[in-house]
């Protein structure tokens, strides 16, 4: 089979395609032909050393795949041979809250992630792909969408009414404008340039702030919502987590998911005087995912893809994320 590899180099244009033994499932094991994977913003991090746990040379990357099972191991009663499934981004937390053994276990991280033509899972490290999603579409789910939903239905579940502020047009924001919009929510929602603006009133955003040419765009977040959001998608991190506060209303929430813009001085007298929370969000548990799932189905909703790149691609997949060219997921097709 061949797999995608680090090379060590703390790059990604080093990726390399190897040929590898043909793995085979064990006891409680699944194995899976996979079809599709997606990119998330901690495969970059991982790769070039910013991310808790290192990418080792040799490692498989990305978190997020989806495919086909080709064999089962003794003891496995979920899945059978044909079953169409996507991973877990945490195979050991199942419900409840994280323990520190639940959240070791990552793949893509502490172990070879699923960017390879077949990848050997633990049973619990699967769930079922719904019937009207395709595999690039299922590939998107296991983190960007489980973490909007973990979000949105934290707290404070979002509402009809609600007012929901997204920060940049990535995966998880995308998946948080879809699930408001099911809800009844109104969105407010970031980006860096007037055609991508566009492109997200066209998903349904009632509201995009270009926050190039409004560097205080909780101003214009106040202007459309003069006490505040009830939700903040927190992608920045500490570069804008002082507007985010700004921005959110009295009682409201805060979830802290990403580290995408540059860190700058914390000004940290909103803070004091706000009267919201703040959370951190990782992503969530298998119930989480399940949870989520039912309303994709329900809904019959497809998740926003931004371009599909083959195997023998995954250098220019990377090229195209890293430069923020996309609006929702990039994704590998495996096989």
């Amino acid at each position: 089979m061949r797999a995608v590899e680090l090379d060590g180099s703390g790059q990604w244009t080093g990726l390399r395609i190897q040929d590898r033994p043909d793995p085979v499932a064990g006891p409680g094991q699944v194995l899976v032909k996979m079809r599709a994977a997606s990119l998330n913003y901690r495969d970059l991090m991982i790769i070039d050393g910013r991310y808790r746990v290192q990418g080792k040379e040799g490692m498989v990357p990305l978190s997020d795949g989806a495919g086909e099972v080709v064999a089962v191991g003794d003891g496995v009663t979920r899945f059978g041979v044909g079953a169409r499934v996507m991973s877990v981004f945490f195979p050991r937390w199942h419900g409840g809250r994280p323990t520190a053994t639940a959240l070791a276990d990552q793949p893509g991280s502490t172990r070879d992630g699923v960017l390879s033509e077949l990848v050997v899972f633990p049973e619990a490290g699967l769930v079922d792909i719904p019937e009207h999603l395709t595999y690039e579409e299922a590939a998107t789910l296991p983190c960007a969408g489980v973490t909007s939903w973990a979000a949105l239905q934290g707290p404070l579940p979002m509402a009809p009414g609600h007012r929901v502020l997204a920060l940049g047009s990535g995966g998880v924001s995308m998946f948080a404008l879809q699930f408001a919009k099911l809800a009844g929510a109104e969105v407010i929602i970031t980006t860096s340039s007037e055609e991508k603006a566009e492109r997200l009133k066209m998903y349904g955003a009632d509201h995009v702030i270009n926050y190039r040419t409004q560097p205080d765009w909780h101003r214009a977040v106040r202007k459309i919502a003069p006490h505040g959001v009830d939700h903040v998608i927190e992608n920045g991190g500490i570069g804008s987590l002082s507007r985010s506060i700004r921005a959110c209303s009295i009682g409201g929430v805060i979830n802290l998911i990403g580290v995408l813009s540059e860190p700058e001085n914390f000004d940290h007298t909103p803070l004091i005087w706000s009267i919201c929370d703040i959370r951190r969000v990782t992503v969530g548990s298998t119930a989480d995912f399940q949870s989520m799932l039912r309303a994709i189905d329900y809904a019959q909703l497809h998740p926003v893809v931004d371009q599909v790149f083959d195997l023998d691609e995954a250098v220019p997949a990377f090229k195209h994320f890293t430069h923020q060219l996309h609006i929702g997921k990039v994704v590998i097709r495996i096989s």
